[in-house]
């Protein structure tokens, strides 16, 4: 099962607006559901020269084959440095700099020379932004120049799993795409067919976002996640420093980008279902660890725990920020434990 088969009711919608198309789109939806990957083969569907009757690229011609290295003269790609380095893609950044976890003012003002040229073989020209929220306030003001002044035959798609999170202006410039949340049936048959066994469990603590939970199921991401759970499932009991420096530990080693800021996604999701648990509710994401869940939620309340969820949502936009992870996660912990009464 191809992603184009995962969201096969989304790629007919974008095929009825194929002889149509705007000058913009934005693809938004959950993270880990696949919106990149499909974003990206409607892109080489619209630059191929033979698409298939089910207007999928044909794989063959010459432009999926520049394409497929990475040099068509008429798709740009506008994502983090971070991120193209974690895909192992080549990355100057400038010395010991890290890279960027933004898409910068910069990438988009490389565009002017590329826009204002006629495109090859006169065809369709795309410029793919992923994810969209990682532009700040200057660099989303750069691109809405372009977004007003729509050029023949070029095409914008933007990727967000937070859209909320654009400038106003720029999502009033763009069509909306919608990329729903797959069935649970149809995403554990793609988990099967990935070769992840247990794909129920991993498709719980992914939120039902089945790219992600194939990544869930076969990464290093599961070295943080265990961490968190086996602090976090302690409750009252944990050791606030203790834990932190264990968790740091697990951060300072990761390598993919962000890993203080993922750890805080990981407790949101744990205090949401330790929330339905305080109501009797089952667990969404954690079902694994229901008992456990049970278990803490006996010694708390659902105003405490919505109250520490609030404060999490704070503690998640300070990870963007410089910060000494080792201290930030002592006043986590602390902040947790103190969730819990003493029995």
């Amino acid at each position: 099962m191809n992603i184009i088969d995962l969201h096969s009711e989304v790629w007919a919608q974008l095929g009825a607006r194929r002889a149509q198309l705007p000058h913009s789109l934005l693809f938004s939806g959950q993270r880990g559901i696949g919106k990149f990957a499909l974003a990206r083969r409607f892109a080489e569907s619209l630059l191929c020269e033979n698409p298939t009757a089910n207007a999928e690229a044909c794989g063959a011609c010459a432009a999926c084959g520049w394409l497929a290295q990475g040099n068509h003269p008429d798709f740009r790609l506008l994502q983090p440095d971070a991120l193209a380095e974690e895909e192992g893609e080549a990355v100057e950044t400038g010395g010991k700099k890290k890279p960027s976890q933004q898409i910068t003012i910069d990438q988009v003002r490389a565009l002017d020379d590329f826009l204002h040229v006629g495109t090859h073989r006169q065809g369709a020209r795309v410029i793919l932004v992923n994810p969209a929220e990682a532009m700040n306030r200057s660099t989303a003001n750069s691109l809405l120049k372009s977004l007003e002044e729509p050029i023949a035959s070029t095409l914008f798609i933007l990727v967000s799993s937070e859209s909320e999170r654009l400038l106003p202006t720029i999502r009033s410039r763009c069509q909306s795409m919608p990329v729903p949340q797959p069935s649970r049936d149809r995403s554990e048959q793609w988990l099967l067919e990935a070769g992840i066994s247990d794909a129920a469990h991993w498709l719980a603590l992914a939120g039902g976002s089945p790219l992600l939970a194939v990544e869930l199921g076969g990464s290093e991401e599961r070295v943080l996640l265990d961490a968190v759970i086996a602090e976090m499932s302690r409750g009252g009991k944990l050791e606030p420093l203790a834990a932190a420096a264990a968790l740091d530990r697990v951060i300072k080693a990761e390598k993919r980008p962000a890993p203080l800021k993922r750890m805080i996604e990981w407790s949101q999701k744990w205090l949401f279902d330790l929330t339905l648990s305080c109501e009797g509710l089952p667990q969404r994401y954690f079902v694994s660890q229901g008992q456990a869940m049970q278990r803490l939620a006996k010694s708390t309340d659902t105003a405490s725990v919505l109250a520490f969820n609030r404060k999490a949502i704070q503690y998640k936009l300070q990870c963007e920020q410089p910060l000494n992870s080792r201290l930030f996660l002592e006043e986590f912990f602390l902040s947790y434990v103190a969730l819990f009464r003493i029995s």
